[in-house]
């Protein structure tokens, strides 16, 4: 029987494809960008292309009939956008999976959804799975709280829900690469005397939870799980390591956070009348990381998962800039 893993073309569903592979498990990964799915095709991996905003059949393809498990990892992760871009790829595709898993009567479903559910503008350290969740801060943050739900409601196709924190490494095209093009063409804020501090996760610290949550025993099914690197670290000094390792110098100015805030605001608001709502260059959620101290509390996943991050930032910048060098 086979694991299916949505998001296949992306960075952490081809991951946990490569862990898969070398665990000789059966694996289909399901994705949309051609010319990745081409490549990974041509690595070894059985792929099928689809857009699961469309419903998910059998009929598709005869290799679906095998599924067994379910890995879903698609998704639109962005801090910014159009409202009715993130309800298709996060909760119209999650309902598709979900009842194409009900369909098939898979023994386990692991959702991959994010801690931007619990995000606020204010320090949260420590987060707990069971924190009563803020107004969500953005599109993105509404729709996987709605994607939780969708998948936690469908008891029988067992579900494990994982909200891994800042996911970066070896192909990461959004967190690092963000960052790293931000030091370029601008300073970075330095808000509230650079008190914000924030814990990453390395992405093979991502797929062992990934691969505990397959693994997990029955009580562990229902349950949501916070993943992180386990690290605490001030984000001027994530910065400063990141940009060094990709041969810059960042450069920081002190700045008042309200009327930042505020200017970002505006250029949401202007963006978002604009044809295509293009993302501006700056939103009130990435000044909110750059103001904030944010932490999750990892005890659940420890004790429910037997699983623990391995990975310290140091050695996962190494891992991402100095072992392939894919960024």
């Amino acid at each position: 029987m086979a694991v299916l893993v949505t998001g296949a073309s992306g960075f952490l569903g081809s991951h946990v494809l490569e862990r898969l592979a070398a665990t000789g498990t059966l694996a289909l990964g399901l994705g949309r960008d051609a010319a990745r799915c081409a490549a990974l095709e041509a690595a070894g991996h059985r792929i099928i292309r689809h857009d699961l905003s469309q419903p998910l059949d059998g009929a598709l393809d005869p290799r679906l009939g095998r599924v067994e498990r379910v890995i879903h990892c698609a998704a639109l992760s962005a801090p910014f956008g159009r409202p009715q871009d993130f309800e298709m790829a996060n909760v119209s595709t999650t309902r598709n999976l979900r009842d194409f898993a009900i369909q098939q009567g898979v023994s386990r479903f692991v959702h991959i959804s994010s801690p931007s559910v619990c995000f606020a503008f204010r320090d949260q350290l420590g987060l707990t799975e069971d924190v009563a969740l803020p107004d969500p801060v953005n599109h993105y943050a509404r729709t996987k709280r709605e994607a939780e739900r969708i998948v936690l409601s469908a008891a029988e196709i067992h579900p494990v829900v994982l909200r891994p924190r800042g996911i970066y490494g070896t192909g990461d095209r959004a967190l690092l690469p963000r960052l790293i093009k931000a030091a370029k063409s601008r300073s970075l804020p330095l808000f509230r005397g650079g008190r914000a501090e924030i814990d990453l996760t390395h992405v093979d610290d991502v797929v062992d939870a990934i691969m505990a949550a397959l693994a997990a025993p029955k009580e562990a099914e229902g349950q949501i799980f916070n993943i992180s690197g386990g690290e605490v670290l001030p984000v001027r000094r994530i910065a400063d390591e990141t940009c060094a390792r990709a041969g810059l110098e960042a450069r920081w100015r002190p700045m008042p956070l309200q009327p930042a805030m505020l200017a970002a605001g505006l250029m949401e608001a202007v963006a978002l009348r604009l044809p295509g709502s293009p993302e501006p260059p700056v939103t009130r959620y990435g000044l909110g990381l750059f103001a904030y101290a944010q932490s999750l509390d990892l005890s659940k996943a420890r004790r429910m998962l037997g699983w623990t991050p391995k990975i310290a930032l140091e050695e996962g910048l190494d891992r991402t800039f100095f072992s392939r060098a894919r960024l």
